[in-house]
């Protein structure tokens, strides 16, 4: 037999022996939260594990819908980041694993909740309440009053001057629709939507991008979570961040291991990855300002201190539901999304 044939055959032999475990040192991780902090998590996995990640970055109600529509056959691992009313409803759906971490007993009583509520199949890893920025420099400049309120955004002042993303796409907007449901009563609180989609000069994909177009001078207001309008305020944009007057929602950003994940015991290791306080630590070094879940963790002293916020008691479990996120998220569209502008 000539060497080359050989070598040929040798080959072929090794890859066959060398590809399994070439796959168990990858992960594929869909990610949520902050892109900044996405490419943090993925840099800091891998320098520890010497796991190769494979990441991917969309919204909340965005990485829903992909882990459903793949949930014949799972192309991502786990599922990091975001706020968890979309966790919850995968959940319930039966997209995700059950996993109890070993870890559970470092979390915050919020963490913990989450995962009772999800059967053990999301947990909580960060918190953040509800708010709005303002670009202060054009605010003075087109002579407009200082918001402090919900009921300020929709006086007719602001009109084309805010945006807020659609909560099809953003977990960010579908805490805010849950939120007024609960704060207002559910005809007050589409009345208020309706009235404040006057004032709407676009409806973003992304819950974040608001307030990064206030940063930027492409609008005046940017209805999102307080720790994204800090995070673009100690960027060097003129915002000022509001927790409006009346109280707010919060969510509970979450994680979940995909069901049918093909690198299963690489997804446990992430998931104790990231409820480690050594991570959560890393949070404020790419300006992530949210409330950390382990509660040896240090949240950066420029993160909202949610025990000085009037909070609403959100329900978690009811508008992290299947049927009532598809219930208000349809009358959303029909009610609000339909309008002209």
């Amino acid at each position: 037999m000539r060497r080359s044939t050989i070598t040929i055959l040798l080959g072929l032999t090794l890859g066959a022996i060398t590809a399994p475990a070439l796959a168990q040192g990858k992960l594929t991780l869909y990610c949520s939260s902050d892109e900044a902090w996405c490419q943090q998590a993925k840099r800091e996995f891998e320098k520890k594990t010497g796991i190769s990640v494979d990441l991917t970055r969309k919204s909340s109600g965005e990485t829903y819908a992909q882990v459903k529509a793949e949930a014949s056959n799972p192309k991502g691992d786990i599922w990091w980041g975001g706020t968890g009313d979309p966790h919850l409803q995968a959940a319930e759906e039966g997209l995700t694993d059950a996993y109890v971490s070993p870890s559970r007993n470092q979390l915050h009583d919020w963490a913990n909740r989450q995962a009772v509520a999800s059967k053990v199949r999301t947990v909580g890893i960060y918190s953040g309440a509800l708010g709005f920025g303002y670009n202060e420099e054009l605010l003075k400049k087109q002579n407009l009053p200082v918001p402090a309120c919900w009921k300020d955004l929709i006086k007719p002042v602001y009109k084309g001057k805010i945006q807020v993303a659609n909560p099809n796409s953003s977990g960010t907007s579908y805490t805010m629709l849950a939120t007024l449901v609960q704060m207002l009563g559910e005809k007050e609180a589409f009345d208020y939507m309706k009235a404040l989609h006057a004032n709407i000069n676009q409806y973003t994909k992304s819950g974040s991008a608001p307030i990064k177009a206030a940063g930027a001078g492409e609008t005046v207001i940017g209805i999102v979570f307080a720790h994204d309008s800090v995070a673009v305020a100690e960027a060097g944009f003129p915002i000022k961040t509001v927790v409006p007057c009346e109280g707010t929602g919060y969510e509970i950003g979450s994680m979940s291991i995909i069901k049918g994940a093909r690198n299963l015991e690489n997804a446990k290791k992430f998931y104790e990855f990231a409820l480690t306080a050594e991570f959560q630590n890393m949070a404020k070094d790419v300006k992530s300002f949210q409330v950390m879940s382990n509660k040896a963790a240090k949240s950066s002293p420029k993160a909202p201190d949610l025990a000085k916020i009037k909070l609403i008691d959100y329900d978690f479990v009811k508008y992290g539901s299947a049927a009532e996120r598809r219930r208000l998220l349809k009358k959303w569209d029909d009610e609000i999304g339909a309008l002209a502008r």
